[in-house]
Order: structure tokens, then C-alpha cells, then sequence
């Protein structure tokens, strides 16, 4: 199965970088390319990329707030991304695993531009608000 890791670290406190991986309504304010979030239930949410309103993606949400690991499953092309938070000092560690299904291998490249940018977008957004 294709994918990558990515990894950086963060000044603020794991508590303000999970308030943003937990709460879908604040993607489209640090992952790149979403325009719109619609949360559906706890476990699930519906996001619409940017410059494609008449393109819904269902997508799965799951927390495992102990391991302090957030998954999002889009069920439209099966890609995982998984964000892995950990205390590092008085900051934060964040990795993050994104594995596409051999079918969509032909989207690597773009999301590890997309996953990239979002990855510094979440950073900077935690830091501003600690």
C-alpha cells in the first residue's frame, strides 16, 4: 500500500494541538484543500474540497483519546490519514501516516503536498493559540 510519514514539532501544549484534530468543524482552518466540513455524527463527517462544491467526501472519524491518535478515513478513495500527538517538553511531537490504497497511488504526490502544508498549518494555528 503506498503512503508516507511525516513528522514536526510543535511549541504549544498537546491539549491545544488535539482540540484542532478533534473537531472536524476546524479542518478547513488548517488542512489544506478543504473548503467545507458538515459533521454528520461523532464518528462521521462529510467535507467538500476546495473548488468543488458539488463534491461531497464522506469521511470517518476515529479518536482514540488515550493513545492520543486521531484516523480519518475518506470513504470515497480509501485513504487513511492517521495524526499521532505526543508530549514533547512543554510542546507537542505530531506524526502523521497517510496510506492510499494501490488504486489511488496516483494521488501520493499530491497529498504529500496537501498532508505537508497541513501539517505546518497545524502547527502554526496551535502555536498561535497557546
Amino acid at each position: 500500500m503506498p503512503g508516507f510519514t511525516l513528522s514536526a514539532g510543535c511549541r504549544a501544549p498537546v491539549e491545544e494541538v488535539w482540540k484542532l484534530l478533534f473537531d472536524p468543524a476546524r479542518f478547513p482552518d488548517w488542512w489544506a484543500g478543504i473548503e467545507t466540513v458538515r459533521k454528520d455524527s461523532p464518528a462521521e463527517f462529510t467535507q467538500w474540497p476546495t473548488g468543488y462544491p458539488d463534491f461531497p467526501m464522506p469521511q470517518k472519524l476515529r479518536v482514540d483519546q488515550a493513545n492520543e491518535r486521531v484516523t480519518i478515513s475518506c470513504q470515497v478513495s480509501d485513504i487513511d490519514v492517521v495524526w499521532q500527538l505526543a508530549e514533547a517538553g512543554t510542546g507537542t511531537s505530531i506524526t502523521v501516516n497517510v496510506s492510499l490504497p494501490a488504486r489511488e497511488a496516483h494521488r501520493l504526490d499530491g497529498q504529500h503536498q496537501a498532508i505537508t502544508e497541513s501539517l505546518h498549518r497545524l502547527t502554526a494555528l496551535a502555536e498561535a493559540a497557546s
